[in-house]
């Protein structure tokens, strides 16, 4: 991506346009620096050579995504392990393109991010404007370069998972924009727990959604990682429910592992010897560096959430001595991601895992075993195989019961047939008609699909990922 150089700073959103008619004001920011080393990010189509001095000008949406991309490439680069790039499908260059079609929606596909623009009471909502939705999409592609096995596994909680990291890295790339942390800790009062324009993300792409359909969304942005929701096993949970319950669904099971990890930052805030805006901003930088590292480690189970909790909890013990495990274990346990017992005995085992957070372990991902789908249960021509989240636990932890103690967790099998249960439930899958029966039950064809039916080289059919949204 070549800048002008007569462009010395560009205007942008601190995190988001914000609901009609809040009236934000755009901040200036210095040119986007786009060519990290191992993540370089661009905008598509020529740089304007105009900064777009007021929202609603394309000059500005180019500028604002170029800039939210920068966010994430810059917060996420330094903390990934050296000479890491993108999936070797994205090519070298992770590349956004702004208007994708009329919709509101965003992905990441493996190929770039796509974002869309819709009309709704008059307002024209760009997704690719807002730094939320921007540094969102940017994280499922900083976690599929982080650890791509997690791409293709049938599971509800990999995929939900992989959505809270993107809002993870949308809270994380903007914390240290603008004065967005000192106007956070304003807003809440010194708690960073509470709900605030941090916690709160793509407030005006939720706006939009409300506007159509006024239970899909949380009531005052698209999900709000400041909540109460407490882990259940998404086997056991509906397909769908109103934002204001938890569903399987994984931007609905998403919010638990947020929630969780927002009440984490504000507790390593408490820590920090001063509660100001840098302090809040180093919180930050703990909180992903602890994910990375326990990401590098954590296998592909059922029981996801409480074996990335428990990694993190060895993260910490390796890179800052356990200072930080008050915190994360408080915030594990009170969204029911750990229990109380296993908070205590994951601490307890930290250290002898402790080889596999510094990197003295085997790549995780090879022994992903896969489950064979009857072609009957849904009507196709024959069966179809797909990932299952096989690979061994390190940890012996699983989410909370609501009652005492923690779950057993679904077998790898079963939490790959339910997921796949629930994608086509929500006419999440495409299949070509050339492998469907006439009593095919493949529903609702205008719903963006995430994953595909298709022939494998070897001649049988296999379900894969399409996108992440």
């Amino acid at each position: 991506m070549k800048l002008k150089p007569k462009l010395a700073s560009v205007q942008t959103w601190e995190d988001d346009p914000g609901e009609p008619p809040i009236g934000r004001t755009p901040i200036q920011r210095p040119t986007p620096e786009v060519s990290h080393p191992s993540l370089p990010v661009s905008v598509a189509g020529e740089p304007p050579a105009e900064s777009g001095d007021y929202p609603g000008s394309a000059e500005f949406r180019y500028w604002a995504a170029a800039d939210a991309m920068s966010r994430a490439s810059n917060f996420w680069g330094p903390l990934m392990p050296a000479n890491t790039t993108w999936n070797g499908s994205v090519g070298q260059v992770l590349t956004a393109q702004l208007d994708s079609g009329d919709d509101l929606n965003a992905y990441y596909d493996r190929s770039g991010l796509c974002f869309f623009r819709h009309t709704v009471a008059g307002v024209t909502v760009h997704s690719g404007e807002s730094p939320d939705v921007v540094c969102h999409e940017a994280g499922h592609a900083v976690l599929d370069a982080l650890r791509p096995q997690f791409w293709g596994v049938l599971s509800a909680e990999v995929g939900a998972f992989h959505e809270s990291f993107g809002d993870m890295s949308a809270i994380l790339s903007s914390l240290g924009v603008g004065a967005v942390a000192d106007e956070v800790l304003t807003e809440t009062q010194g708690n960073p727990a509470r709900s605030s324009r941090l916690s709160r993300l793509a407030e005006q792409l939720g706006w939009a959604i409300r506007q159509i359909d006024p239970s899909a969304v949380d009531r005052d942005c698209l999900r709000n990682a400041a909540n109460n929701f407490f882990y259940r096993d998404p086997v056991t949970l509906r397909p769908s429910e109103p934002a204001s319950q938890l569903s399987s669904e994984v931007h609905s099971f998403s919010r638990v592992f947020t929630g969780a990890f927002l009440d984490a930052v504000a507790g390593i805030f408490y820590q920090q010897p001063a509660r100001d805006g840098d302090a809040l901003v180093q919180a930050g930088q703990i909180m992903g560096r602890l994910l990375v590292a326990a990401l590098l480690a954590t296998p592909t189970v059922p029981a996801l959430y409480a074996q990335v909790a428990a990694h993190m909890l060895a993260a910490d013990k390796a890179l800052y001595d356990g200072r930080y495990g008050p915190a994360l274990r408080s915030a594990f346990v009170r969204h029911g991601i750990l229990s109380p017992s296993e908070a205590v005995a994951a601490d307890q085992a930290a250290p002898q895992h402790l080889a596999a957070i510094t990197g003295v372990v085997p790549e995780p991902g090879a022994d992903l075993g896969t489950v064979t789908v009857p072609a009957e249960r849904y009507g196709l021509t024959e069966p179809f195989t797909a990932s299952a989240p096989s690979e061994q636990p390190r940890f012996a932890v699983a989410g909370a019961d609501p009652a005492i103690g923690s779950l057993t967790p679904a077998d790898p099998a079963k939490a790959a047939e339910t997921f796949i249960e629930d994608l086509f439930r929500q006419g999440r899958i495409a299949v070509a008609d050339e492998f469907l029966t006439t009593s095919a039950a493949v529903v609702d064809g205008t719903r963006t699909r995430t994953h595909q039916v298709t022939r494998q080289d070897s001649g049988g059919l296999v379900l894969d990922r399409l996108l992440f949204l």
